[in-house]
This record gives structure tokens, C-alpha cells and sequence, in this order.
């Protein structure tokens, strides 16, 4: 027989707006540069005398980083080694701007670009900095007010994009992970996150880091203490309901699942249930109705600013500024207004910044619940053993007489998992997030261009959601997930799920997951001998579900349906 997979999430490697490339010619209005022209000419100018000629060169490289088709050149004019040494430039806005263009470079190059960057001792300067960082909060404590403050941001500015590389690299990079652990940067980035009631940007950012670094790493659970465990115990029950603490929580969350084996036993239920109370809190959260008031909060602003501006003009006159005189603003302060150094969404765009936010805070819950689901899978090379069919068989009669009769599952949930799943209601909440995304959202992101990447984003949330009902389908009772009458409604859901989709080509990832999800139902009907109630619809033949459906779903269909 064959054989299935839970499917179990990685960190993304890429940053949360989406597609780099796409993103920034849209924001351009341009398209991706064919030769590395630019690329020279800007590596050029990093070695220039003047502070403000390096940090505009720096700003330019991380706008053209976004560009795949430049990679090449910078790889060829080796961008990293001369970006690396001005992250310890003496001008702190050099700093800034060289760890931002970094960042953009391992966010949009992905798995061969970070490994590069490491063979290239990136990390050498780049903890260095981080250290430094910390350093100067520091003493910056000991300041007046007013340059404490101004300090503060600066330095804060430059910790974020620090920690966003190390989130990328690590990510892609076993070696970095392994540097992250010697170089004692844990504690660092905790005592970051420890300010998130004054900065959430950054604690959001350690977050990302710390869920990515504490996956699988053995070496580095051990570093952590009753101290570091408190910093994350306070972020996640911070009090404040925005957006980006939705997100901050959810993912730190997930980290605090990741250390979970270093966590005292009879604290494991306490935990476990505060995890999962988050986690129904966000999934709870209608995000379609979300982006259709934002985008409406939006456009109202917008709207308002527009008129005060007219009446200023009307106002004022002749004492407007006039093009002469703009020419003689600095020329590093343009740059940051009209570039926002690495950020892909410019800082006004408010209602954009925590629809996204709260879009990736339910895509990351579903992956956590997955995740807990399935963190005892075998392995891939376990998985790799069993391909013969006797030895496939053998193995899935021993997960049926270990879990009670439930199909698809090496494992059992705990105890105390799965009683905060169904207290949470997570299944009923998991199986409203399948029927995702909100058609009147769709419409209303799809005719702005700034807000059309989350269609994808919400499309993902779907998909996360079946491949989550397939987790669950597979563990829990029927009893906890409705009761033979409830499995039946979502037989019948996901059925008319997977007849909508005008074609199948174009959603694989949607295909992947309703297959899984559907497979998983089905053998949990037939193993309990639910009686099946099927429209009309069934009657299709097989032969368009063969054509149609991965092989994991494949024979449980004609089956079924035949």
C-alpha cells in the first residue's frame, strides 16, 4: 500500500511580503535590471571617503538585491565580502544600510546565496555587530533624554536588520546555526526581545530568529535558563492585542514549543495549554473581514490626508517649498524616504503592515499545530526504509494498533495536547480556516497593487489549514472531531473544495493538501464504517480523478467514488 506523510513546516526563508523580485519592481515601476552595470558601479562607490556616498551606495544594493536577475553580478563582483566590513563602518547609518541591503540579499537569494555568504565569513562581522549592539544599549542608558533616545532608535534600527540576517542565514545554514550557538548570541537576542513593550519590530524579528535557530538544535536548548525562559513567557502572555503582538505571541509561541523537552514535566500541561489558547485566539480572528476593514481604514486615511493637504496648499499659497529649494535637503534623508533601506512595505502603510502581520500569524499557528502533530515523525531516511510495500504495510499496521485504529499516524498525541486541541475547539476553528479565502477580500485586494501579494498569503493559510485537518483527522476520535454526522458535512466540504478549482494545474499546493486531507477522511470513515452520504457530483468518473489527483490520493478515490 502506499504510503503517506504528514506534512511538517519549516521556518520561511523568505521575507513575510512575499515575492522580493515581483515586490520591488512593482514598487519601482521597473523592470529587474539584465546586466550588472549598477551592481559595479554601486560596489564602487562602498569604498568611498565620504559617509553618506557609502550609505546611499549601501540603500542602492539593497533595492537591487531584490532583483534575481542581478544576483549573478553581485556574486561575480563579490558583493558580500565588500559589504560585510561596513557593518562595522564608524558611521552608524552606513551600518544600517549595509545590514540592510545583506538582509535583502538573503532574504531574496535564497538557500545558495546564504551558504555563500557564510563560506565567506559573513558571520564574523555580522556577530560583531550584534555584540556591539547590545554593547551600546547599554551604555547608551547612561545618556541625556533626548540622545538617549535618538541613540536608541539608531541602534535598535541597525539590531533589527542584524537579527533579520541571522534569521535568513541560520535558516539556510547549518554552519550558521552552529556559530549562533559558540558565539553565545541567544542571550543577545533575548535581552532584544525582553524590549518588545517598546519595540515590537525588533522583538518580532528575534522571535523569527529564536523559532528558527531552536528547531532541532539539541546544543543550543541547553543554554537556556529560568531567566531566558521568563523573557519568553512574558512575550508571549504580553497583554497588548494589536497586530503585531498577535504575531509576536504566536510566534513566540512556537519557539516555546521547540524547547519543549527542556521543560519541567509538570509544567508541560500549563505550557502546552497556553501555547494552544494563543493559538485558538489567533486562528479565531476572521482575517478575511480583517483585510476588507483595513484596506476601507486605509483608503479613508488616505483620503483625509489627501483633503488636509489640498487645504494646506489653499492655506499657504505661495510659501510652499519650491523644487530649488527641495534640491538643498540633505540628500541622505531622501534616500531613506524614498528607498525605507530593506523594508519592502514603506513605514505609513499601517492598515498593509498588520493585515500582514495577522495573515502570518495564522499561517504560522496552523504550521505549530501541525508541527505538533507530527514532531515525532520518522525521518526522511526512516521514510526512505519503508518504501518496499510489505515493509509499508508493516509499518502502518503497527501505527493502527498503537493509535486505537486511527489511519495515517507513527504516532499518538499527548495527553496533554490533545485535551487543549479540543478544548480550544481548535478542529472546528482549523476545519472554518479550509473554506479560506473570503471572496469579497479577494476582490477588494486584487484591485490594488500594494495589497494583491495577499491573496497568495491568504490562498496559503488554506492550504495550511487542509494540511492541518489532515493531522487531525488522522488523530483524534471521531467523537472529538464532531461525531459521524460532523465527518460526513466535511466529507462533503472538502469534496465541493476540490470540484471549485476551475484548474487543477494552477493550484498544486492547494491540490497537495485537499488530496491529503480527503485521503485521511476517507480511511477514517471506512475504518469506523460511517455511512457516506455523496451528492450527484460523485458520479464523476475516475478517470477525471486520475488525471487530477497526486498518487497519495489516488487509489483511495476510485475506491470511493467509482
Amino acid at each position: 500500500m502506499g504510503k503517506s506523510r504528514t506534512k511538517r513546516f519549516k521556518r520561511p526563508q523568505f521575507s513575510p511580503t512575499g515575492d522580493c523580485q515581483a515586490e520591488a519592481a512593482a514598487a519601482n515601476g521597473t523592470e529587474p535590471e539584465e546586466d550588472d552595470g549598477p551592481a559595479a558601479e554601486l560596489l564602487e562607490k562602498l569604498q568611498h571617503p565620504s559617509a553618506e556616498v557609502r550609505e546611499c551606495a549601501c540603500a542602492g544594493l539593497a533595492r537591487l538585491v531584490q532583483q534575481r536577475p542581478a544576483l549573478p553580478g553581485l556574486a561575480r563582483r563579490d558583493a558580500v565580502r565588500r559589504l560585510g566590513p561596513l557593518l562595522l563602518d564608524p558611521s552608524l547609518a552606513v551600518r544600517e544600510t549595509a545590514a540592510g541591503a545583506l538582509r535583502n540579499l538573503s532574504a531574496c537569494g535564497g538557500f545558495e546565496v546564504c551558504d555563500d555568504m557564510v563560506t565567506k565569513d559573513i558571520m564574523t562581522p555580522l556577530v560583531a555587530l550584534l555584540k556591539e549592539c547590545s554593547t551600546g544599549l547599554d551604555s547608551n542608558e547612561m545618556s541625556p533624554q533626548e540622545t538617549k533616545d535618538q541613540n536608541r532608535n539608531s541602534i535598535e534600527n541597525i539590531a533589527n536588520e542584524v537579527v533579520n540576517v541571522l534569521w535568513n542565514i541560520c535558516e539556510c545554514s547549518s554552519r550558521a546555526v552552529s556559530i549562533f550557538n559558540k558565539e553565545g548570541c541567544l542571550e543577545i537576542v533575548l535581552k532584544y526581545l525582553s524590549r518588545f513593550s517598546t519595540n515590537v519590530d525588533l522583538a518580532i524579528s528575534v522571535a523569527y530568529c529564536l523559532q528558527t535557530v531552536t528547531e532541532d538544535n539539541p546544543e543550543l536548548l541547553k543554554s537556556f535558563s529560568a531567566p531566558a525562559l521568563h523573557v519568553l513567557e512574558s512575550a508571549m502572555l504580553s497583554p497588548v492585542s494589536s497586530m503585531e503582538y498577535i504575531l509576536l505571541k504566536t510566534l513566540v509561541a512556537g519557539t516555546i514549543w521547540n524547547l519543549k523537552d527542556i521543560i519541567p514535566s509538570k509544567s508541560q500541561a500549563e505550557i502546552i495549554n497556553a501555547i494552544l489558547k494563543i493559538l485558538s485566539e489567533v486562528l479565531e480572528m476572521d482575517a478575511g473581514e480583517m483585510v476588507i476593514q483595513m484596506k476601507e481604514t486605509e483608503t479613508q486615511r488616505m483620503k483625509t490626508a489627501a483633503q488636509t493637504e489640498d487645504t494646506l496648499q489653499n492655506v499657504n499659497g505661495d510659501d510652499l517649498i519650491e523644487d530649488d529649494e527641495m534640491e538643498e535637503i540633505p540628500h541622505r534623508r531622501k534616500v531613506r524616504r524614498k528607498t525605507f533601506i530593506s523594508d519592502l512595505l514603506p513605514p505609513t502603510d499601517k492598515e498593509l503592515r498588520e493585515t500582514i502581520a495577522l495573515l502570518t500569524a495564522q499561517q504560522t499557528a496552523l504550521e505549530i499545530i501541525v508541527n505538533m502533530c507530527c514532531s515525532e515523525d520518522p525521518t526522511d531516511d526512516e521514510w526512505e526504509e519503508l518504501s518496499s510495500s510489505d515493509e509499508s504495510d508493516a509499518f502502518m499496521e503497527n501505527s493502527l494498533s498503537e493509535c486505537g485504529g486511527q489511519l495515517l499516524s507513527p504516532l499518538c498525541l499527548s495527553h496533554e495536547v490533545h485535551t487543549a486541541l479540543t478544548n480550544y475547539l481548535i478542529p472546528k476553528k482549523i476545519f472554518e480556516k479550509t473554506a479560506f479565502p473570503n471572496s469579497i477580500a479577494v476582490d477588494v485586494c486584487s484591485r490594488n497593487p500594494s495589497w494583491k501579494p495577499l491573496i497568495r498569503k491568504m490562498s496559503t493559510i488554506q492550504c495550511r489549514a487542509l494540511v492541518c485537518l489532515q493531522s487531525l483527522v488522522s488523530l483524534l476520535d471521531v467523537d472529538h472531531l464532531g461525531g459521524p454526522a460532523a465527518l460526513q458535512t466535511l466529507a462533503q466540504h472538502l469534496s465541493q473544495l476540490l470540484f471549485s478549482q476551475p484548474d487543477f494545474a494552477k493550484h498544486v499546493d492547494f491540490l497537495e493538501a485537499i488530496s491529503s486531507a480527503l485521503r485521511a477522511l476517507l480511511q477514517t470513515v471506512a475504518s469506523k464504517n460511517i455511512p457516506q452520504k455523496f451528492s450527484s457530483m460523485y458520479s464523476r468518473s475516475s478517470t477525471v480523478i486520475y488525471l487530477h489527483l497526486c498518487d497519495r490520493c489516488l487509489i483511495t478515490f476510485i475506491f470511493y467514488f467509482s
